[in-house]
């Protein structure tokens, strides 16, 4: 294994504590999968590329971000993903807790590595990881992926789409457990929406308010860093997007750009050294506003720029019938439609498009448009992109959750 480090600024224990952790999930792995089939098996995300999170506390340096494990076997991945799928996300859920932070696994196998296209997560993996089986020639083969200029610009949508995604989480955490701006507060700006407050109390638990506090975090450093996939500057070390945003100059008018790199510092000021953020439900709710408010126009530009559209708003967006996720095979989009949402639904039209256009329709409008209470057009829209019955805020959530799980 290589022995740099796992974090920029974290200490000797942490640094310990973190090599020791994953030597144990290793061993706990091999339970499940037997050695032979392992051809290698990886540390990707932040502790992989040496800027993991590093929470300070009185009893020191702590661990934060996911634990996120690359499995990579021989054989087909999706058999191998049939066989060993369900039994390694019940073993990441069983260690998580005595790790102190989330396991993940992801099963994959290197002769489809070094055939997929270039995306941002296998660039930022080839760029920086830590190989726990295998040696440094594993990734002999894949270099392509070395390439951040080969990221498409759909990537940067896709990414966009799963932290705003998160934005949509929090907002749902806001609307159970505290409560709402009213109308002087609120103002003109664009609204996250969602139903008014059941459990009657205006204060957040503290892992309610880390869970919102962190995807808010994560939506600023991503909408920064979807502006530098668009410009082909997109950098594996989250310090050195910062620089690179800081130095873009757009050549072209983007009013928000100021407001993008304000937040994005922030973003990764937060990813280095988070720290448990506390604040009263009605801040929050100010925050998600504000930068649910920038989100959206970084939203429609990059969509524009993407589709070669002018979409002017959310429902402009959300109800435009062209391909939103182009150069997709129909009939593979036929199977997985099949496969999700049943034979019903494999009758529709949409069951010959990827199943990630229904999420880009409906998180336009469960998270930005303010109108849904009002607007029953709105909600059958929702109800046919989400395959789905629900006609209330909350449950059209929890539809989308269900897909996103699959096709984020």
């Amino acid at each position: 294994m290589n022995h740099k480090p796992f974090t920029k600024t974290g200490s000797p224990a942490l640094e310990a504590r973190l090599l020791e952790t994953c030597r144990w999930i290793l061993a706990e792995t091999l339970r499940v999968v037997p050695s032979r089939k392992l051809d290698g098996f990886v540390l990707g995300g932040g502790y992989g590329r040496g800027e993991g999170g590093v929470l300070r506390t009185e009893l020191g340096d702590q661990p934060y971000n996911d634990l996120e494990f690359y499995v990579f076997m021989t054989g087909s991945r999706l058999w191998n993903e049939r066989i060993y799928g369900q039994k390694l996300c019940q073993l990441g859920e069983r260690l998580s807790p005595e790790a102190g932070l989330h396991v993940e696994f992801k099963i994959d196998s290197l002769a489809r590595l070094k055939q997929t296209p270039v995306s941002i997560f296998t660039y930022d993996l080839l760029s920086g990881h830590k190989i726990f089986v295998g040696n440094e020639s594993l990734f002999n083969g894949c270099q392509k992926h070395l390439d951040s200029t080969a990221i498409p610009l759909s990537e940067a949508s896709r990414l966009l789409l799963n932290r705003c995604s998160g934005l949509l989480l929090a907002r749902e955490v806001l609307s159970n457990s505290g409560s709402s701006p009213t109308a002087n507060e609120r103002g003109s700006r664009p609204q996250l929406i969602g139903p008014p407050n059941p459990r009657g109390f205006s204060e957040l638990t503290s892992d309610e308010a880390d869970f919102v506090g962190r995807n808010l975090a994560k939506t600023q450093l991503c909408l920064g860093d979807s502006v530098l996939v668009a410009f082909g500057q997109y950098h594996w070390s989250c310090a050195e997007r910062v620089r690179l945003l800081r130095g873009l100059v757009p050549d072209e008018k983007m009013a928000w750009f100021d407001a993008v790199q304000m937040h994005h510092e922030a973003g990764a000021a937060f990813k280095l050294e988070p720290c448990r953020i506390s604040k009263p439900v009605i801040q929050f709710e100010k925050d998600c506003c504000e930068l649910g408010a920038l989100a959206l126009k970084v939203w429609l530009w990059l969509e524009n720029r993407r589709l070669g559209c002018t979409f002017k708003s959310v429902r402009d967006y959300a109800f435009n019938p062209r391909v939103k996720c182009p150069g997709t095979s129909a009939w593979r989009n036929y199977l997985l439609s099949l496969r999700s949402f049943g034979a019903k639904a494999a009758l529709a039209p949409l069951s010959l498009r990827y199943p990630r256009e229904r999420l880009l329709n409906a998180l336009s409008l469960l998270l930005w448009n303010g109108e849904f209470a009002r607007e029953p057009g709105i909600v059958q829209h929702l109800q046919r992109q989400l395959v789905t019955d629900a006609a209330d805020w909350n449950g059209l959530v929890t539809a989308y959750k269900k897909l996103w799980a699959h096709y984020g």
